[in-house]
């Protein structure tokens, strides 16, 4: 191999690799292709959905405080994040209604604590009606900067509930 040879390869493949062009996969049965099937689990990783939260999660916030956790979605272009509930046993999920309980929604990814704002004429955009049994209820957070995004993830807290990782759908 040439000198001009030796540093034409790598930023040939280097050229190939910045173009999305990436080499054939190795053979099956072959070295290099044990090592890419042993890869790719890392790299196929997918990131926890509202959903599979909810599987894991959902039933102890039924049983502990009476609600099911709907979800946190952005509103009003991102500027604004909508918790939503659904209350399953009212005595229990009178707590989240309590006036003196201030709710707050933490960022995980930066310990950023958002509170829910209150407006002069119509006041804090959450419902705080005696809960009903099947009735879905709400709360909004004010996101400045639009600071969490989609698929972030969220501690809702009010009062002693504490709702850690729930997804931003």
């Amino acid at each position: 191999m040439t000198a001009r040879t030796s540093t034409a390869i790598p930023a040939l493949v280097a050229a190939l690799l910045g173009a999305g062009v990436a080499p054939a996969p190795a053979q099956a049965g072959t070295p290099a292709a044990a090592g890419a099937a042993r890869a790719r689990p890392a790299a196929t990783a997918k990131r926890e959905t509202s959903a599979s939260w909810h599987a894991r999660r959902g039933l102890h916030f039924q049983r502990t405080w009476g609600v099911d956790i709907v979800g946190v979605r952005p509103v009003s272009s991102g500027y604004m994040l909508r918790f939503d509930y659904r209350v399953v046993d009212p005595e229990k999920a009178a707590a989240l209604t309590d006036r003196k309980a201030r709710p707050y929604l933490i960022d995980e990814a930066t310990r950023t604590a958002l509170a829910v704002p209150a407006m002069e004429n119509v006041g804090e955009l959450r419902q705080m009606a005696p809960p009903q049994q099947d009735r879905t209820y709400f709360m909004i957070f004010g996101n400045p900067g639009r600071l969490v995004k989609r698929g972030s993830r969220v501690t809702i807290v009010v009062g002693n509930l504490r709702a850690e990782g729930v997804v931003v759908d």
